[in-house]
């Protein structure tokens, strides 16, 4: 039995372009999700390893109806099927390098506790990192638990989100980059990762280096002296003497290195527009 026609103009019509109007929704929060759903991938903190997928997910799902809530997205419908293509790409490739250039940055703490461990002989003192699912020297995740715990303690994460969130305003979604800034941002974090290492580690392998030699000095002048069961437990009592002794600069040197972090992630983001 056929429905008059009066009965389906009184129903608004069929029930599916209801369910379009949906699917179209969808899509735009699809879109709205993409950059900082990749950034809260790649970025530390949030896309660690030990941290759930779910919660990664539920974050990018909540801050992507915020970005609907406030920024224009624009419909999948306005672009053919290569510029939607496109779109994603370029929404995840943003995402991605300003994730990876906060991460690229944040290395040098490891870095630094690399070299101090090898330098002090606690080479040997490795552990799986959790985060990395690599093998680490402890000294290496002391730094880095000390940079995350500083970054934390600065609201640095709350920062790095605004300004991603901000950058919708400033990179649409569906405008082409700049590329090459977000090269060369990652070449400045790489830059800032080597010098804040240095920083941090020069003191101690200098301190070491003179430890040793001062040893090495002493097993020469008495050859009966075994240098391993001499130098190396005076080695490794050096090295947390002087760990102990330079707290106070290494967390000026970590904290400077946040902020330099994120004014870089903010100067990079602010000239990404310029594509």
């Amino acid at each position: 039995m056929h429905l008059p026609l009066t009965l389906l103009n009184n129903m608004g019509g069929l029930p599916g372009l209801e369910l379009q109007a949906v699917m179209s929704l969808l899509a735009q929060f699809f879109l709205a999700t993409l950059r900082i759903g990749a950034f809260i991938v790649a970025v530390p903190v949030f896309g660690a390893a030990n941290v759930p997928l779910q919660i990664r997910i539920i974050l990018s799902a909540l801050l992507g109806v915020v970005i609907m809530g406030y920024v224009d997205v624009p419909t999948v419908d306005s672009y053919s099927e290569l510029q939607v293509l496109g779109v994603v790409i370029t929404e995840l490739v943003v995402g991605l390098s300003a994730g990876l250039i906060i991460t690229i940055a944040f290395s040098a703490a490891v870095l630094a506790g690399e070299k101090i461990a090898t330098s002090a002989g606690l080479g040997f003192a490795a552990q799986i990192d959790p985060s990395t699912g690599a093998s680490t020297p402890v000294v290496s995740k002391m730094f880095s638990l000390f940079l995350v715990v500083l970054f934390l303690g600065m609201n640095g994460h709350l920062v790095v989100i605004r300004i991603m969130l901000e950058s919708y305003s400033y990179l649409p979604i569906g405008q082409m980059p700049a590329f090459g800034v977000l090269i060369n941002g990652g070449i400045s974090a790489a830059g800032s990762m080597f010098l804040a290492a240095t920083i941090i580690m020069m003191p101690i392998a200098i301190t070491m280096l003179l430890i040793n030699l001062a040893i090495g000095v002493i097993t020469r002048s008495a050859p009966q002296l075994n240098l391993f069961s001499f130098g190396f437990p005076i080695s490794m009592l050096a090295v947390f003497v002087v760990l102990y002794m330079s707290i106070g600069t290494i967390s000026l040197a970590l904290k400077d290195l946040v902020q330099s972090t994120i004014d870089n992630f903010h100067f990079v983001m602010g000239a990404v527009t310029y594509g």
